[in-house]
């Protein structure tokens, strides 16, 4: 299949500490990929790499075809690269429509009137039309969450990155958060989501990559990924005798 996303050896360093020590990652275009580690393994740095919120010191940046790799966060974002944030800042004094016509308008580069029935369209398939017009600073947790997601699809992604996006979310929650990720998929939108709820995230990827250290250290099918002996050991340090699928994480 088509690679949609292209990261090449990517490297970057903050002082005299490598942050992201020659990651590579590829997307095909559709998929959904699932990227997962320790804390401080590199996950949200290689988020940033690819939103362009952080330069590499080495490496480049492919959406598609074209190398974006000196491209800032507002073209990446025209271009096709959508992302949702782990804590949600939406314009607090805006309300839910205001925020979604911001992305539509400036990141799709919509104008008004179609601007205006993509945020309609967007609020409806992310169950928050009936809030239109409440002031986003109004909003519980789980509609800040699905107002980040909505702003990040009124841009009209490609590929859409989601940084933990079900954290602090109640079981039934997150249930409901997936359900939207996946029909989301279904129109044919790439994911790459960072995520350590991993039942959630099951549901969704179709693939898994492991970071430690700022390396990728397993690259598969979710399940062998997860049982991997290398991956548990950086999740759980070394357990001598006890099988990897007895400690997976």
């Amino acid at each position: 299949m088509t690679d949609i996303l292209r990261v090449q050896t990517a490297v970057v360093s903050y002082g005299s500490v490598r942050i992201l020590d020659g990651v590579d990652l590829r997307v095909t275009d559709g998929e959904a990929l699932g990227v997962v580690g320790p804390n401080g393994a590199g996950k949200t740095t290689l988020l940033n790499v690819i939103a362009g919120a952080v330069a590499t010191a080495q490496g480049r940046v492919f959406l598609a075809h074209e190398d974006v790799t000196r491209l800032d966060p507002a073209a990446r974002c025209r271009r096709g690269i959508g992302r949702a944030f782990q804590i949600p800042r939406p314009f607090g004094v805006l309300t839910v429509l205001e925020n979604v016509l911001v992305p539509a308008m400036h990141g799709a580069q919509l104008p008004t009137a179609r601007a205006y029935e993509r945020a309609v369209t967007v609020l409806e398939r992310c169950g928050l039309l009936p809030l239109a017009n409440r002031r986003a600073d109004t909003l519980g947790l789980l509609h800040r969450k699905r107002l980040e997601l909505a702003r990040a699809l009124a841009a009209g992604p490609r590929v859409l990155l989601l940084d933990e996006i079900a954290a602090g979310l109640t079981d039934a929650e997150s249930e409901d958060l997936v359900d939207l990720i996946l029909e989301v998929r279904a129109g044919g939108t790439s994911i790459v989501w960072i995520e350590h709820v991993m039942h959630v995230l099951l549901r969704v990827v179709d693939r898994l990559v492991c970071l430690d250290g700022g390396r990728v250290i397993a690259d598969g099918e979710p399940r062998a990924v997860l049982d991997d002996d290398v991956v548990v050991g950086a999740y759980l340090g070394p357990q001598p005798g006890v099988h990897a699928k007895e400690r997976t994480p």
